[in-house]
């Protein structure tokens, strides 16, 4: 049995980059950008107001005013602004030359023969300079970020509309088990639903992936081995759960091996996950995870999503916080390391949630984060500092 650190090691030292390709701009939410986007244009493109009023000389605000003309945005302006002169201005639209500020519009009164007068002594500049957010050339999006809605908008300043990104991971999804049955299903005394592929097909699938899902195979090595070499004739990745402990049914480990698998390690100190097995074959990698669906939730947040970043080219993807324990915790056993699902509450401590063990998978449908109890650990005392990985 290794340790996690160990364990994640072998698995980051086994990431082979993917390819690239083109896509819509639209169609790369949630996608990975390989490329660095960079700027064509200086933002503002030039000098616009900030305000609906009027442009005009700061020297002249005291004075009536002539209003020359009106600036609409999206339309130059014809006149140059002389003495006690002014233009009445949109917001976004240009600012003419000879005007250096833009005096709002709550604050004018109107007067007859085209004139306005400022009723205050003082103004605001109220305008958004040439370039003050962006200048030409400037980088704003790194090869290696998820696309979010956020880098929606980069893409769409910068008229990058077909953007470099990485090839999705193909991941197949295996479940084993006499006793697994489909969710639409009522068990019977001696079965259970099938959360475990449902859940990793959703984690994939919200970790940018191009899923499979084989079905639930029973426990025989003729059906087990079938399906491991028709996903792994398809798939860059293989998730499987169940069959890797020390029942007598639990074949996987044995049948990777006789499908050509090398098995790279079968066993972590870690809690839950104990039995978990990753191994390769030519280009196919699989992680062997443990039937509780704890096992398999903690598993792909902690090993499998580690190289699914690899292969995109993911540079950040999990979020951590430093809180206070808002609660004492303790463990009879600390050979391994264990993970805990918490709450943050509303004055951000975190708490307890109830929490049974790693069949207790709805117990984090109630959890902020997840906090890592390190082996040799048995105590936490309330008011501890911890690292807290946000779910």
């Amino acid at each position: 049995m290794i340790t996690y650190e160990e364990a994640l090691e072998i698995v980051k030292a086994k990431i082979r980059l993917l390819g690239t390709e083109k896509t819509e701009m639209m169609k790369s939410l949630n996608r990975v950008l390989r490329q660095d986007v960079f700027s064509d244009m200086n933002m503002p493109p030039f000098d616009k107001s900030a305000m609906d009023g009027y442009t005009c000389r700061r020297e002249d605000i005291a004075n009536e005013l002539e209003v020359v003309e009106t600036i609409q945005a999206g339309y130059l302006p014809k006149f140059e602004i002389g003495k006690n002169q002014c233009a009445k201005i949109m917001t976004g639209a240009a600012i003419p030359k000879g005007a250096d500020c833009v005096i709002i519009v709550e604050e004018v009164d109107e007067l007859s023969g085209n004139r306005i007068k400022y009723r205050k002594e003082k103004t605001s500049v109220n305008i958004c300079y040439k370039a003050e957010d962006v200048v030409v050339g400037q980088k704003l999006l790194e090869a290696g970020t998820r696309i979010t809605e956020k880098e929606i908008a980069s893409l769409a300043l910068t008229g990058c509309v077909e953007p470099i990104v990485s090839i999705k991971p193909r991941v197949g999804i295996i479940t084993t088990g006499d006793e697994i049955v489909e969710p639409e299903n009522i068990p019977i005394e001696s079965q259970i639903r099938n959360t475990n592929a449902y859940q990793l097909l959703a984690q994939c699938e919200n970790f940018g992936c191009e899923t499979k899902y084989y079905g639930i195979v029973k426990d025989t090595k003729v059906e087990i081995a079938a399906s491991i070499v028709k996903a792994k004739q398809e798939c860059d990745l293989i998730l499987l759960t169940g069959g890797v402990s020390m029942g007598e049914y639990d074949l996987v480990p044995a049948i990777l091996k006789k499908t050509g698998f090398e098995l790279l390690f079968e066993k972590v100190a870690v809690q839950p996950g104990k039995p978990t097995v990753f191994g390769k074959c030519e280009n196919t990698f699989v992680f062997g995870m443990p039937g509780n669906p704890v096992s398999s939730f903690i598993v792909f947040e902690f090993f499998v999503k580690e190289f699914l970043a690899g292969l995109m080219g993911l540079k950040s993807y999990s979020k951590t916080l430093p809180l206070e324990m808002g609660f004492d915790f303790r463990r009879k056993r600390n050979e391994r390391l264990a993970r805990i699902p918490v709450k943050i509450n509303a004055d951000g401590k975190l708490d307890a949630i109830e929490y049974h063990g790693s069949a207790h998978i709805s117990a984090f449908a109630f959890a902020d984060g997840i906090i890592s109890i390190p082996i040799g650990v048995s105590e936490i005392k309330k008011g501890t500092i911890v690292s807290v990985r946000q779910i």
